[in-house]
């Protein structure tokens, strides 16, 4: 199956071209015609399947169709992060290139003005609920036009505490619309937020449960005061072209960060505090390569579409099982091989035992007692066990002095 295959105009096709893609993803399979045919659509698939295309892409032929004259933005992208809605925007971009379709941003972080002319002359918004709510609460927001809202990783946007802001964006649109829904995970809360707003849709399921099967997964058990030390030697062993680490909180990853540059290692930072600004430098430095390891928050777990990325690690265990998948999801994308590898303390036994009973996935599990041990790739010097490494009184008494 090739993507002529779902009768796009060929001016669509030839922004398909353009980005690289030749054969529909299943996501992309299942859901583009449904979508064509005006059904309300659920999309569940895993990370790095597809899925911004598999509702950009009939978005964009529903709006070369539409021979209405009413003006202002007609689709509506709502995203959970400035970085997942300035890549979402950008794929509409690239694909619409050959079109007059125009696709812009409501972000955070930046000012007003562009985006108020944006919502004007934009046939299609992408934009993270809190400050798309600003602008509506300022009254200067017409979406009358509307006739398709996306709601992309909706579960992370309940999670961020986002319902009251999507409530009074939904209460802004006209009743009668097409309503998409993707996300890698559907928890019951995510079900019965789409059973309000979804009008008798169609389920597309895609391995949404599980990981991406060519990332290889691997846990290192160690101890808190001992992350650092086994983390460089991960680093220094593994054959790394771009690593995200990432960190519970936003003053460890600015931390952790600055240690690993002090170890001579090129690393940036990315955490919510940042002004947009700072977020662009670190976040295009490391896709091009001048920083070879982006330390961050779960600000990027859903938000970072980079195919330099070989290695994602856990410094600090995600906090449910939907977050890890979301988080190794940045590596292993479009067929390519990925490794992903987690800093496992006795505090983290319980949410290690979880993720290994409802995934279906290999683990290597290993025991990181020291940095001679703590090596990656090289079995031989690894040693494998099921206890955690014991914690010598002089060791410890070093490590928090």
């Amino acid at each position: 199956m090739t993507f002529t295959s779902f009768s796009l105009d060929q001016r669509i096709n030839a922004g398909i071209k353009s980005c690289g893609f030749d054969t529909p993803t299943p996501i992309q399979q299942e859901t583009i015609p449904l979508i064509l045919n005006g059904h309300d659509v659920m999309g569940l698939a895993q990370t790095g399947t597809g899925k911004t295309a598999a509702f950009a892409l009939p978005v964009l032929q529903k709006l070369l169709t539409n021979t209405s004259s009413q003006r202002g933005p007609q689709a509506l992208v709502l995203a959970p992060t400035r970085e997942l809605a300035m890549q979402i925007n950008e794929s509409f971009t690239s694909l619409a290139k050959q079109t007059h379709i125009r696709s812009d941003i409501i972000i955070g972080g930046v000012g007003m003005g562009p985006q108020i002319k944006a919502l004007r002359s934009s046939q299609v918004i992408v934009a993270c609920p809190g400050r798309l709510v600003a602008l509506i609460n300022k009254g200067i927001v017409d979406f009358t036009a509307i006739d398709t809202l996306v709601l992309d990783e909706a579960d992370r946007m309940l999670d961020m505490g986002f319902l009251p802001d999507i409530k009074k964006i939904i209460a802004r649109l006209p009743a009668k619309r097409q309503n998409l829904l993707f996300s890698a995970t559907m928890p019951k809360s995510i079900l019965v937020f789409a059973k309000r707003i979804l009008d008798d849709p169609k389920t597309v399921q895609v391995d949404s449960a599980a990981p991406v099967s060519n990332v290889k997964h691997v846990f290192y058990k160690t101890e808190t005061y001992n992350k650092i030390e086994v983390l460089n030697n991960i680093i220094s062993k593994s054959e790394h072209k771009s690593m995200l680490i990432f960190t519970r909180t936003k003053h460890k990853a600015k931390s952790l960060s600055r240690k690993l540059i002090n170890s001579g290692h090129s690393t940036t930072f990315l955490q919510g505090n940042m002004s947009q600004n700072q977020r662009d430098i670190a976040l295009n430095g490391f896709r091009n390569g001048r920083y070879s390891i982006l330390v961050a928050t779960d600000i990027v777990a859903r938000g970072i579409d980079c195919d330099r990325i070989t290695h994602v690690v856990n410094f600090d265990m995600p906090n449910t099982t939907e977050t890890y998948t979301h988080r190794i999801g940045r590596t292993g994308r479009a067929g390519r091989t990925g490794s992903a590898i987690s800093l496992v303390t006795p505090d983290d036994a319980k949410q290690v035992r979880y993720i290994k009973k409802i995934m279906n996935v290999a683990f290597d599990t290993h025991t990181a007692i020291d940095s001679k041990e703590a090596c990656y790739g090289d079995k031989n010097e690894q040693a494998s066990s099921n206890s955690y490494p014991r914690r010598s009184r002089s060791r410890l008494k070093r490590a928090t002095a």
